[in-house]
């Protein structure tokens, strides 16, 4: 599947990026999915590639170039998240702090979230 090519775009900051440095190391391929649930629910985790099963319910929004990381790691998000998250981008970053979700980084001791910033003329 091809992301949207008027999708928010989606970045990473360098902790996150070193973040998934690490994770790849300890986990191989990975991928992103953000649910619309609440709490943890509605933010970014992280799995092993094709852990979590994406469908037509979902939108990749990216594909995430990661310095030192062969592959590319997809970002998905569902329909109803990305709804609400059409006019933004996307700034994956990492805080301190243990989610309850099943994220890969869980037990690193911190977490995965998104920040973000209004997209202007979003075509």
């Amino acid at each position: 599947m091809e992301c949207d090519p008027v999708s928010p775009a989606v970045e990473l900051t360098p902790a996150a990026a070193g973040l998934l440095r690490r994770l790849r190391a300890d986990h191989g391929p990975l991928m992103f999915h953000q649910s619309g649930g609440c709490c943890d629910g509605s933010a970014p985790m992280c799995y092993p590639a094709g852990e979590f099963r994406t469908g037509g319910s979902d939108v990749l929004l990216a594909e995430l170039a990661v310095e030192g990381v062969s592959e590319r790691v997809p970002f998905w998000m569902s329909r109803t998240q990305y709804a609400v998250w059409a006019h933004t981008r996307l700034i994956v970053d990492v805080v301190e702090g243990r989610g309850s979700g099943f994220s890969l980084e869980a037990p690193e001791g911190v977490r995965f979230l998104i920040r973000s910033r209004l997209v202007e003329g979003n075509g």
